[in-house]
């Protein structure tokens, strides 16, 4: 890691995007996020990804991935970052910010053998993942460009020898093993002329990962396009995210009101600590759900919870921080492919991740913040289309928080009622 000298070379602040209520998911926004376009929900532009002049190629992979009209937040977003600029950018879940840097990425990038144009840090080797799949998945007409995802818990001889034999032009990983093969001289950033921050927070408000990304930052060009992004960027972070900038466009939804979620419906239910896992069984038993997810507050709970439902028949996997990399990996592909219905998980899932069957999130243990649980319930309801949050409310701590997501939200959540319109978070 970077000197501690290093720390205040930044200050925190991301910036926010506002999307509007009733957006255009079903486009971009949906590619790149890898969801499924869902019917019937209808955007608010009329325009399309043509307006922007993408190139055709990005055009006719855009196309058949399903997406007509960009959400709001690629509709902001996206002729300005092709033109280059830097890109501080707050906005709900599920509404396309990764299409944004993918499309306007790929858009300027002129690839060269043998040359990283393009570094996307962010903070899970899952997450990373994702977004690589999403620009595998826009270069479908593109063969001269290579993608490459780079993450700890592979051993390092293995990425020193992909970049050796065949460097890609857009390189996405996580800050730690990024850092290791850049001081290793095998990662060379010298030519990177876009850099960019997927859940730009995560990164800066930890000291340890923000003196990485400053180092990885230091080794980059100083003519650089910057874009960061996220869906909660406070007011302290918003100045950290701007150093790394040279004016930036900035979008905030300085209205918090408005990062609550289309579509999503929200109830909690007070019960004690030891009536949980019945409950949790009951609602199981009792609810339609195409995906659901099970929040808990720490891998004991995950990995007993986990259990408990196999062996109460549940289709049930389980992810959490202390399962190697490669396992982790494996069980989220497992979920994302539909193989597994009921994933109970730590708030290591809890953001960026972009499953599209997902419409159920159960918070079976409280969130710690209004940030978390806004990220958490933001895994249901994507892209502005129907879904259902469930949240367990046992202490009175957990009052409190869920007094501060409604005062600060502005969203009232209601006890769940005896029996619940499927009709309202299914979709059509």
């Amino acid at each position: 890691m970077v000197e501690a000298k290093d720390a205040d070379a930044y200050e925190e602040e991301l910036l926010d995007y506002e999307e509007e209520e009733e957006k255009a998911p079903d486009s971009a926004a949906a590619k790149g996020n890898g969801e499924v376009p869902k019917k019937g929900y209808v955007g608010i532009h009329s325009s399309g990804f043509r307006d922007f002049l993408l190139k055709p190629e990005l055009l006719r992979a855009i196309v058949d991935s399903g997406f007509e009209h960009p959400s709001e937040v690629q509709h902001e977003c996206i002729p300005q970052a092709i033109l280059g600029m830097d890109v501080i950018c707050q906005a709900k879940s599920g509404m396309g910010k990764t299409a944004v840097f993918v499309l306007s990425t790929l858009q300027q990038i002129e690839p060269v053998s043998g040359q990283v144009a393009a570094l996307v840090l962010c903070h899970t080797r899952e997450l990373a993942y994702q977004i690589c799949h999403e620009f595998e998945r826009f270069t479908r007409y593109l063969p001269d460009v290579k993608v490459a995802v780079f993450y700890g818990g592979v051993h390092i001889k293995n990425h020193k020898d992909l970049l050796k034999n065949e460097c890609p032009h857009i390189v996405v990983g996580t800050p730690g093993r990024i850092l290791a093969l850049a001081r290793d001289k095998d990662l060379v950033l010298k030519n990177v002329r876009h850099f960019i921050l997927d859940e730009c927070d995560k990164m800066l408000e930890a000291l340890d990962m923000r003196r990485d990304v400053q180092e990885i930052f230091k080794m980059t060009p100083h003519d650089k396009q910057v874009m960061m992004f996220s869906a909660t960027l406070s007011k302290e972070i918003r100045p950290v995210c701007k150093k790394f900038m040279q004016d930036p466009m900035e979008i905030y939804v300085d209205d918090e009101a408005k990062l609550t979620l289309h579509g999503l419906v929200q109830h909690y239910i007070k019960l004690s600590e030891n009536e949980k896992n019945r409950k949790l069984n009951d609602l199981l038993d009792a609810l339609d759900f195409n995906q659901v997810v099970i929040f808990v507050k720490s891998v004991s709970r995950a990995a007993q919870l986990n259990t408990l439902l196999i062996e109460c028949n549940f289709p049930s996997i389980c992810i959490h921080s202390g399962m190697s990399q490669e396992e982790r990996l494996t069980k989220y592909k497992n979920f994302k492919e539909g193989h597994k219905r009921i994933l109970v998980a730590t708030d290591l899932v809890g953001r960026g991740i972009d499953i599209e069957r997902v419409n159920i999130v159960i918070n079976y243990d409280m969130p710690d913040s209004a940030d978390t649980y806004l990220h958490r319930v933001g895994r249901a309801g994507r892209f502005g289309t129907k879904g259902l949050a469930i949240t367990f409310v046992s202490s009175a701590s957990d009052s409190t928080i869920l007094n501060q997501v409604q005062e600060r939200f502005e969203v009232d959540i209601k006890e769940l009622p005896e029996q619940i319109d499927t009709s309202t978070y299914m979709p059509s």
